[in-house]
C-alpha cells in the first residue's frame, strides 16, 4: 500500500483477469508469450489505517475481492449457539490462548480494556475500524504469572499509549483519558494511576 501498484505489476494488471488467465500473451518488451495459469492465486495484505494509503486505483480493485480481518478479541454475541462453526476460527483460538495463559483473570481484564478502546476508536469520526488495535499484539506471551504483568504493561506502555497519542495528536483530552484507563489496570490499588504518568 505504499508503491505504485500499477508499475509493480506491470503487465499481470491485464493477464490477472479471469478472462485472460491461462492465455499466453505477447509481451511488449520481448519476442516471449506469458500467461497466468488458473490455479495461481494472489493474495494481499492491506493496512488501511496507513495515513498514506491513497484510494485503490479501481482497475486493479475490481481484480479483488476484499475481506475485513477485525481483530480477534471478541466471540460473536451468539456464540453459545454456534460453537461448532466458531472451532478454529481466530476469534474462538485467541479467547482460549487468553483463558489458558492466565486462570487468575488479569490478562482478560487488558483485553476487556481493550475491546471497549476499540470501540471508542471505531466510534471516532476522525479514525474509525481500520485504526482498531489488534490482537497480534497479544500473542506468543510468556505465562509465567509476573512475567507475563510486566510484559503487558511494557505493551501498552511502550507500543499502545503512543499510538494513542498519533491517533488523538489533535485531542489531548481524549488521548489522556484513553491513556488513564489502560494504566489504571497496573495500579496497586483500584483507581490509584501506574507510576509511569508521562503523557
Amino acid at each position: 500500500n505504499r508503491g505504485n501498484l500499477s508499475k509493480i505489476f506491470g503487465e499481470l494488471f491485464m493477464l490477472i483477469e479471469n478472462d485472460k488467465r491461462g492465455n499466453a500473451l505477447q509481451l511488449l518488451y520481448s519476442d516471449e508469450k506469458f500467461a497466468v495459469p488458473k490455479n495461481v492465486y494472489i493474495i494481499g495484505m492491506m493496512n488501511t489505517a496507513d495515513r498514506s494509503l491513497a484510494l485503490l486505483d479501481y482497475a486493479l480493485r475490481r481484480r479483488f475481492c476484499f475481506i475485513d480481518l477485525p481483530p480477534a478479541f471478541e466471540l460473536p454475541d451468539n456464540w453459545e449457539e454456534n460453537k461448532e462453526k466458531e472451532k478454529n476460527t481466530a476469534r474462538e483460538k485467541f479467547n482460549s490462548y487468553v483463558k489458558n495463559i492466565d486462570k487468575s483473570g488479569f490478562f482478560e481484564s487488558v483485553i476487556n480494556k481493550i475491546i471497549e478502546l476499540n470501540k471508542k476508536i471505531a466510534e471516532d469520526p476522525s479514525l474509525g475500524k481500520g485504526f482498531l488495535i489488534g490482537h497480534s499484539y497479544f500473542c506468543n506471551l510468556d505465562p509465567t504469572p509476573e512475567s507475563l504483568k510486566d510484559r503487558l504493561k511494557e505493551i501498552i506502555e511502550y507500543e499502545i499509549v503512543p499510538m494513542l497519542r498519533e491517533y488523538w495528536f489533535d485531542n489531548g483530552d481524549i488521548f489522556k483519558k484513553q491513556a488513564r484507563e489502560l494504566r489504571t489496570l497496573f495500579s496497586n490499588k483500584p483507581g490509584e494511576q501506574s507510576a509511569n504518568t508521562e503523557l
